[in-house]
């Protein structure tokens, strides 16, 4: 009979968690990293008694927002390629109900991360108690059922001795390539500090193999004699490239068969910028020359990437009827998205097992390289003409960002979200490095970039880390800026700061609105409205009240002086860049669907709903 040993739940769970590792490729890899907290009355004596008394050795990180501890942790099992986590304690209430929408994003973008709300009292007494939602027709809900949508796996633990079935379902689906996320474990109050006699060999170390699906024969059969049809393939690469480590494989592929590859926000630098077979990003914030080449194309081969409408321009880049789509993805119904014929299979022994299967057949594309390489070359102009580096004001968006390629180093990661600059960052930026570009947006997140680039950081401490934010972003979610430098970890923000919601405003003024509700002004005496003076805010001096550099820019020059200064700053900076509203990039040839008002009295709006009507009418249905 295994011996056993006395711990609480709270004791029990850091140990485990401690003990677990993965592998993959021979290589082993401590799973997880350390555990993020605010604490609570519904957490402080269960999970931080048992991180203050020394029950694991996993280091506590602590956070100043719910929401930005998740963004952290996602952004870490990110740059890790999800063979790395940081666990999330919260208190019961606001602080459970914050996790939801760093959860949401960590699960669209199936990144795992793991979340520890504390809960009301299993045992029910007292009750009702603070912060609790008495749902008249289940008892047994609490604000932590929101997480349960969000979540890929969602348990709560009533008694201590349920940690020994839930936590290897756990582990199990935060190692899963193809279903990972938010895993969600909510934590009863009086259950983390309840004891129980535990065998010990729960928590002798455990290594998870992350495996790698080979492809199934007939399915590569299947795909081998439909793609051999096909005279112009181009491959979309998506996050599961880098997820896979299947870079030099997608260049071997590109290379050897002569097929374009063109990349989603997340597959982003799967192969570097100046890699011959590399023509810039797809999709409505893609490049021009990708887009025509998309269109072009008889056979898309998507490879680690679920065809989200940015991606597809809303099922307008192509046509079904004419071309064939096949889906190499490690999660089925990913590979089926947009009506793809599936390859189910890691994104590295899928290219590889395609190859092969496709040279024995003699395959070779009919793309001309030397007419390939002029486009690419007319497109690389256009990229240098937006870089264009003029002395504006105020700036342009465009000029700042080509200041800031040539000044940042070839590993260096840059970290965006939401907003104008992923577009201008998808067109334009550069990628020296395949983890260098971290652009979070399949939940196209606000409020991630600082949070997330504390996460790069944390995962690769020896990379140079700037984090490109909106205005908006930073005012919407700033907090772990503090943890940056609690954490004494150097990253350098560049508030980009064009006094309003940018992307959103140039979105309403190209379908006929004003930009309604999207410049920070303040309101007129007169009108009544939002129509005042517009916000003059000094990010450096909030940088600076935080404890980080502050350094103000309103010329390129002080912007390239504030760079080079920042870089040899032993702390964070904050580097605060006024830019004009409407200056970065315009788009490359891709519609995305954003539906206009039918009926309106504003002629504009209604010349936008005749625009839309003929796009939308020339989409799929599939």
């Amino acid at each position: 009979m295994s011996k056993r040993v006395r711990l609480t739940t709270a004791q029990a769970l850091l140990r485990y968690l401690d003990a677990q590792y993965v592998t993959r490729d021979e290589r082993e890899h401590k799973f997880v990293a350390g555990v993020l907290g605010i604490f609570g009355h519904g957490n402080v004596l269960g999970l931080g008694e048992a991180l203050e008394s020394g029950q694991s050795t996993l280091p506590f990180l602590q956070g100043h927002s719910e929401q930005g501890m998740v963004h952290l942790a996602a952004a870490y099992a990110k740059q890790r390629r999800r063979l790395g986590i940081y666990a999330c304690t919260t208190s019961i209430g606001p602080g459970a109900t914050n996790l939801v929408t760093g959860a949401a994003g960590a699960t669209i973008n199936r990144l795992p991360v793991l979340l520890l709300p504390g809960d009301v009292f299993a045992d029910r007494q007292p009750d009702p108690v603070l912060q609790q939602l008495e749902y008249p027709y289940d008892r047994t809900v609490s604000v932590n059922d929101a997480l349960k949508p969000v979540s890929v796996f969602w348990d709560r633990i009533m008694r201590p001795e349920q940690l020994l079935a839930a936590l290897p379902e756990a582990m199990a689906t935060l190692v899963d390539p193809a279903h990972t996320g938010a895993v969600t474990i909510a934590l009863p109050q009086d259950v983390q500090a309840e004891a129980y006699d535990f065998p010990e060999d729960f928590f002798e170390p455990h290594a998870w193999a992350v495996p790698r699906p080979p492809v199934e024969p007939r399915e590569l059969a299947t795909v081998v004699r439909l793609v051999s049809q096909k005279k112009r393939p181009i491959i979309i690469a998506g996050g599961g490239v880098h997820y896979a480590e299947a870079e030099a494989a997608l260049a071997h592929f590109a290379e050897t068969l002569g097929v374009p590859v063109v990349e989603t926000q997340a597959g982003k630098g799967a192969l570097t910028g100046d890699h011959p077979w590399n023509f810039g990003g797809v999709g409505v914030t893609g490049s021009r020359v990708g887009n025509e080449l998309v269109r072009e194309a008889d056979c898309i081969l998507a490879v680690g990437t679920r065809l989200a409408d940015f991606a597809t321009a809303s099922k307008s880049l192509w046509d079904p009827g004419r071309v064939l789509v096949v889906g190499l993805n490690v999660n089925r119904r990913d590979a089926l998205k947009a009506g793809a014929v599936a390859l189910v299979a890691d994104a590295r022994a899928g290219l590889q097992a395609l190859q092969e299967a496709l040279e024995a057949v003699e395959y070779r594309t009919a793309y001309d390289a030397r007419e390939l390489q002029k486009r690419k070359q007319a497109w690389m102009e256009e990229v240098a003409q937006w870089y264009r580096q003029e002395e504006t004001v105020p700036l342009r968006q465009t000029a700042v960002l080509g200041a800031l390629q040539e000044l940042t180093e070839p590993h260096a990661v840059i970290v965006a979200a939401a907003g104008s600059l992923p577009g201008d960052l998808h067109r334009l930026w550069q990628v020296r490095d395949p983890l260098a570009y971290h652009v979070e947006y399949g939940y196209s997140c606000m409020g991630y970039e600082i949070a997330g680039a504390l996460g790069v950081k944390m995962a690769e401490r020896e990379r140079p880390v700037y984090a490109l934010v909106g205005d908006g972003s930073v005012l919407m979610l700033n907090a772990e800026l503090v943890t940056m430098l609690q954490e004494r970890q150097k990253v350098i923000v560049v508030v980009f700061d064009n006094q309003g919601y940018g992307s959103i405003n140039s979105l309403q003024k190209a379908h006929g609105s004003g930009g309604f509700g999207t410049e920070f002004r303040v309101r007129s005496e007169l009108s009544g409205q939002l129509t005042g003076s517009t916000m003059v805010i000094d990010f450096a001096k909030w940088g600076e009240a935080m404890g980080a550099v502050g350094f103000r820019a309103t010329t390129l020059t002080e912007f390239r002086e504030a760079v080079q200064r920042a870089q040899q700053e032993p702390r964070a900076s904050v580097i605060d860049v006024k830019v004009g509203m409407g200056t970065g990039t315009t788009d490359s040839g891709a519609w995305w669907r954003v539906d206009v008002a039918e009926v309106s009295s504003s002629p504009a709006v209604q010349r936008a709903r005749e625009d839309w009507a003929r796009h939308r009418a020339a989409t799929s249905a599939s």
